[in-house]
């Protein structure tokens, strides 16, 4: 074989630092997205924070229109929320006034942005009729008058802290208070306790037989009294047990003889197998517990009542707390409803470009100064594609609105069918763009908080040779078994042709799918006792 050198020219593509950069923030959730901001202002010293009472620049708005100010806006040197600062709050009022004339009630396909990044249009109800009542906006109340769901959260006391501050009030021996300090800060969210007491034993004493004994003795006595503090059932073990302490914590001498043998077979009950009460297999009940049929139904009825979850109420809340990153209000009534869509300012970053260490470079050009510059680009690169990330939501959260205008309307049985495709073509954007946009992100609307993927269905086909939303298929369903009647309740079947008469071909297996998607219990599970 010969050797020799060949010339080839190709081409390909390669994502440049500052694209991925832009991807990467695009997919964030708002605490993520928090989290990077938090990080990045701690790596670079060319970033920081906008300063309240010195306001330079807003998002849409120039707090003061100066050759300076212009510079830096197309250097990428500043960024700020939609929320306007006390400096500029005219020039704030102004720019909403302008966005809420009459020119500005119908979408475009490039939104147009006002100075608190915010979008009206009219809804066209043109299908649903124009006199169609409007459904009270929770909105117009005093933002001051709201309570934040953050503070709520850090403000709720935990399990371990409530079951503590019981334990002050009992009156033990330092072993036993030892333990069961050690029992309480060993119990899960729920409050149950996975470990057995020989495991947590033999963890602190190792190979010391005498000192396994001796933790085995004072763990059974502050299991004792760990299962006697509130709230009932905290510190059992597995749920028959839970639900057995607080069966025996209901027993007072007020109870007549047939609620005492109710109870009575229900503390059997709680003794077998859990996996038969959920199937409701009563009469292999009745025959384990040594009861009548209609005893177990009764003692059923009793545990259907308790709380599994002890520690239900105490689960630390923050983590679940949802923050809206786009709010869609509504005003007017009838024909005249208009729909306003805005960034959540709340989680916008106020962010720009430090100006005393950007001149410093500027004037110096010595040793070090490229390794600066560098982070200095750096700095302007993420301010811009954090302008760019809110931007894309906007616009993506817009042409939703406009799409399912009906849904802010009627609520989810006036969804229709959409897929990412629309909207990226509607905005000229990829789908993985789409779905990096909709992913974690969430919309503050008349009927709740939901992700923007909830605006997204496949179609069923109808009668009329149109198509219905799965999203308003599965509010058909949840509202056909909350009507039904408990003692006959719809099977999967029945929901199928209560479906066709409305128009809409959803096979049977199509429904069982969208019932067990909602948490709907088969129909053998939800009759009633």
């Amino acid at each position: 074989m010969k050797q020799g050198l060949s010339l080839r020219v190709s081409q390909h593509l390669a994502l440049t630092p500052q694209l991925q950069q832009s991807i990467r923030l695009l997919q964030l959730s708002t605490l993520e997205l928090s989290q990077e901001v938090e990080q990045m202002l701690d790596d670079n010293p060319f970033l920081e924070r906008l300063v309240e009472e010195a306001p330079r620049e807003e998002f849409g708005l120039d707090a003061a229109d100066t050759p300076v100010h212009r510079e830096e806006r197309e250097d990428g040197g500043d960024f700020a929320g939609p929320a306007a600062s006390p400096g500029s709050s005219a020039t704030s009022e102004a720019a909403v006034a302008e966005v809420d004339a009459p020119a500005t009630e119908s979408i475009d396909a490039e939104p147009d942005w006002g100075g608190d990044g915010t979008v009206e249009f009219s809804a066209d109800d043109s299908e649903w009729g124009g006199d169609a009542p409007a459904r009270n906006n929770s909105s117009s109340q005093d933002s001051d008058e709201r309570a934040d769901a953050t503070e709520l959260a850090r403000s709720q006391e935990s399990l371990q802290a409530h079951l503590h501050r019981q334990a002050l009030s009992l009156r033990l021996a330092p072993e036993d208070s030892a333990a069961l300090r050690f029992l309480i800060e060993s119990l899960n969210d729920d409050g149950y306790l996975e470990d057995s007491l020989p495991a947590l034993a033999s963890a602190l004493a190792g190979d010391d037989n005498d000192e396994f004994d001796e933790l085995v003795h004072h763990f059974q006595v502050a299991l004792g009294l760990l299962q006697s503090l509130d709230p009932l059932g905290v510190g059992a073990r597995d749920l028959g047990e839970c639900l057995a302490i607080q069966l025996r914590a209901g027993v007072d001498g007020d109870d007549g003889d047939e609620q005492a043998q109710v109870r009575k077979v229900a503390l059997a009950i709680c003794k077998q197998p859990m996996d038969l009460l959920a199937k409701r297999d009563f009469k292999r009940l009745a025959v384990l517990t040594r009861s009548s049929e209609d005893l177990v139904r009764q003692a059923s009825q009793l545990i259907a009542r308790l709380e599994p979850k002890p520690g239900r109420r105490f689960v630390d809340v923050e983590r679940h707390v949802i923050v809206p990153d786009v709010i869609v209000t509504r005003s007017g009534r009838g024909s005249n409803i208009k729909f306003r869509v805005q960034l959540n300012p709340d989680v916008m970053p106020r962010l720009r470009v430090h100006d005393i260490y950007a001149g410093a470079l500027k004037s110096h050009k010595g040793e070090g100064s490229q390794a600066l510059s560098q982070r200095l680009q750096e700095a302007r690169w993420f301010i811009k594609n954090i302008q760019q990330r809110f931007d894309t939501i906007l616009r993506v959260s817009n042409a939703i609105v406009e799409r399912q205008k009906n849904f802010f309307i009627h609520g989810e049985l006036a969804m229709r069918p959409l897929v990412l495709r629309e909207i990226a073509d509607e905005l000229g954007l990829h789908e993985s763009t789409i779905s990096r946009v909709t992913t974690a992100k969430y919309m503050s609307t008349p009927f709740g908080t939901v992700e923007l993927k909830y605006f997204f269905g496949s179609a069923l086909g109808t009668e009329t040779g149109g198509n219905a939303s799965s999203t308003a298929v599965r509010a058909l369903i949840k509202q056909f078994v909350g009507s039904e009647n408990a003692k006959k309740p719809l099977s999967d079947s029945q929901i199928s042709d209560m479906l066709k008469e409305q128009g809409i071909e959803c096979a049977r297996r199509t429904v069982a799918k969208y019932r067990e998607a909602l948490r709907i219990a088969p129909a053998n599970l939800r009759k009633a006792l």
